[in-house]
Order: structure tokens, then C-alpha cells, then sequence
């Protein structure tokens, strides 16, 4: 049996894990600011569900046959789970209706940095209403994330699908990878794809030539208004977004100055409720690239060192005094504070405090012989090795 794990699947160590915590608490708080309620959906969903919502990428579906014999797929993405249950509950739920969702999503794709076939995906969405205003809010949430975070500078860059209704949808995908592939490598595609190369050439270069419309222009107004800074957000006519249900504005949040691409993803979906459960029931809302947007906060400085959160180890001097240890740790616990009680009281002393080190804890506790008699415990700070004789009780007040 070998220990590796899956091509495109990771494992987070304590150290990892604790930055990407780190992160999910950063967003859950932007998100709730901004006046959005968490939504969680199931991993496993019928295929059909996604099967003819997503576009050209269907390819990538991590999808089988269940013991039931159901065509089931694991989360493409929440956008559209997220639909169905606004379909599904929309007696239930008020409108317009605000949601965040942080989950796992999977995708079958090549692994390259930044991109994974199991990742975190972090959206956020409005349902129930066609005003411009709902898109310029998520549009404006999507640049206070990354302003929040302490970037220096991030920068969305806004389309509306609408100005792209006349081309057909392989040269919107086309258009789409203009950044990466360049006007040779989109003529090219298109040609793939069975579009005539002076076909293809005119679609490129009516995209170049758009102008912003009206909806645009409210978002960017109220992106002004909002105090967003001129530099943060800009018109591009080349943006296409490749999801086959974007219907009206779409953007990408993309950080100048760092690898990977774009962090964050957008799009007005007016039809796909309506198409996976019949109600008409419009929508805007994002994706945000949890890893991507993580590395680029830690290519940034911005992601605190963790190593642990437990604060003070309580250590066991001896089997005979560990029900003094547990007392304390007990006491600490229940005042909030992050303890840890070392399990073996079999273990050397100086192999605790070694351990302590090892792991960070800045506080050590030692109740030995000499502590219990003075009723006093023995707190050691690690960084700077000082120690300090203090009563069970008053313990907290030291640590603070």
C-alpha cells in the first residue's frame, strides 16, 4: 500500500491547515459584513444536475454509477447545486436571497499550480432580482475581499455576456483564453472548433471594439460611490467567461504582480434556476480561487506564521501528581484558554519541554513537588526562558 496521496489531492499538516483556517475565518467574517448567510450543499449530486449547465468543461465531471444505479457526480462547482435549492426552497426562503457557500468541489482536470482536482471553492451570490444593483454589490464584495486581506492592490476587470450575443458560444470560450493563448492561439481555436478563420478574425475583432453599456456603467458608478479606487476595477471587452449560463455582466479578480491567473470569477446566470427547476429566479454571484487566493496572500506577506494555537502546555510531573495537572488544565480550558495536558505521565520532564519547543507552545506549566507544597504553579516562557512561581488561580491573569 503506498502512502502517496492522489494526483491533484493534498494532505494539510497542522501548519498548512491552520493558515487555510486562517483564511475561512477571514472570508465567513467579509462575507457576513456584506449581510450574505452561509449555505451548505451535498457533495454527491445527480449528474444530470450539472450535465448541460457547465459548458465546455463537462469533461472534467468526476461522475459513476452508485450502487443504486444512479448517474451521480461529485460538486463541479455550487453554482448550480446552489440553484437547486433555490428552486427547491424558494417558498422558504426570502427574497432577494444572499448566501456564501466554502466547500470542497472536484474536477477532473490537469493539475498545474494553483489548480487542483479536489479544492476549496468560495462563492458568494444573490438571488431574486435583475437590478444592476445586485451585481455591482457582489462585484464590490469580490474587491473589499481582497482590500480587507491587506492587499496592496487587486483589480476586477468587467464584461457583460450581453455585448457578446451575437458571436457563438466556441468563440466566447475562445476569447476567453485571449490572456493566455494570445490573438494567434484564439484564431486558431476557433478554427478547431470549425469557424472560419475570417470568421474567427471578425468575431475578435468586434469583441475589441465594444463599449460599456448601461449596466456597466451603473456598476462602475456604483463601484465610485462605494470608494473603490479608480485603479481597482476597469472595463475589458476581451473578458468572455466560459460557463455556458452567464447571461449578463461578468469579472475576474486578478492581483497584479502574481502567478496563477485570475483568484476570483463572476457572472449574472438569470436562466439556470429557471432551467434546473422550472421557477424563474435570477441570479449573480462569484467563485474565489480559495488556493490561489491564499498563495497569493502568503506570496504577499500577509498570512500570519502558525505553528499552533494552543498557548500553554501543561506538563505532568510525575504519576502521583498528574491529578494536579489535570486540575489545571481543566481550569484553563474552561476560561477559554487554548491548553494542552501532556498524556503520558510516564514521560521525562525534559522530554515535555522539549516537545513544548518543538511545537511552539510559548507557556509551560510544571506543578512538581516543591509547587504543590507552596500551592503555586511554575510558568516558563519559552522565548525567553524566564520562569515565575504563581498561585492555580491567578495562572490566567499571567498568560493574558
Amino acid at each position: 500500500m503506498t502512502t502517496q496521496t492522489l494526483k491533484g489531492f493534498r494532505d494539510f499538516l497542522p501548519k498548512d491547515a491552520l493558515k487555510r483556517q486562517w483564511l475561512k475565518d477571514q472570508l465567513i467574517r467579509i462575507f457576513e459584513v456584506w449581510g450574505f448567510d452561509p449555505l451548505e450543499t451535498p457533495t454527491l449530486e445527480p449528474l444530470e444536475l450539472f450535465a448541460g449547465n457547465i459548458g465546455e468543461d463537462e469533461q472534467y465531471f468526476y461522475n459513476f454509477t452508485d450502487r443504486g444505479g444512479r448517474q451521480v457526480a461529485l460538486r463541479y462547482d455550487q453554482t448550480v447545486p446552489a440553484c437547486r435549492v433555490v428552486g427547491q426552497y424558494a417558498r422558504e426562503l426570502p427574497m432577494p436571497f444572499r448566501r456564501y457557500q466554502i466547500q470542497p468541489a472536484f474536477r477532473a482536470e490537469n493539475t498545474q499550480r494553483g489548480r487542483y482536482r479536489e479544492f476549496t471553492q468560495c462563492d458568494a451570490d444573490i438571488f431574486g432580482t435583475t437590478s444592476p444593483l445586485a451585481d455591482a454589490e457582489v462585484i464590490g464584495l469580490s474587491l473589499d475581499i481582497y482590500r480587507r486581506l491587506g492587499f496592496p492592490q487587486a483589480k476586477v476587470l468587467i464584461n457583460d455576456r450581453s455585448l457578446l450575443a451575437d458571436l457563438p458560444y466556441a468563440a466566447i470560450v475562445a476569447i476567453d483564453k485571449l490572456a493566455k493563448i494570445g490573438e494567434a492561439g484564439v484564431i486558431a481555436d476557433m478554427v478547431g472548433k470549425g469557424i472560419s478563420e475570417s470568421d474567427a478574425k471578425n468575431y475578435l475583432a468586434k469583441t475589441t471594439q465594444i463599449q460599456p453599456n448601461t449596466t456597466l456603467n451603473i456598476i462602475f458608478d456604483y463601484l465610485k460611490v462605494a470608494g473603490f479606487n479608480p485603479d481597482w476595477f476597469a472595463f475589458s471587452p476581451t473578458l468572455a467567461r466560459a460557463f455556458s449560463y452567464s447571461t449578463g455582466p461578468i469579472w475576474e479578480v486578478i492581483i497584479p504582480g502574481s502567478e496563477g491567473g485570475s483568484v476570483l470569477g463572476g457572472e449574472r446566470y438569470d436562466k439556470l434556476v429557471e432551467k434546473i427547476s422550472g421557477q424563474s429566479i435570477p441570479g449573480t454571484g462569484f467563485g474565489l480561487g480559495f488556493d490561489r487566493t491564499l498563495e497569493a496572500a502568503q506570496g504577499a506577506g500577509l498570512v500570519p506564521d502558525f505553528t499552533t494555537k494552543t498557548k500553554i502546555l501543561v506538563t505532568v510531573f510525575s504519576p502521583e501528581l498528574k491529578d494536579k495537572s489535570i486540575e489545571l488544565s481543566t481550569k484553563l480550558r474552561q476560561a477559554g484558554y487554548p491548553t494542552e495536558l501532556y498524556p503520558d505521565a510516564q514521560t521525562k520532564l525534559e522530554k515535555q519541554l522539549k516537545y513544548a519547543a518543538a511545537k511552539s507552545i510559548p507557556h509551560v506549566a510544571i506543578i512538581g513537588p516543591e509547587e504543590v507544597a507552596q500551592n503555586q504553579v511554575k510558568l516558563k516562557t519559552l522565548s525567553t526562558g524566564t520562569q515565575t512561581l504563581v498561585s492555580p488561580n491567578d495562572i490566567q491573569s499571567s498568560l493574558s
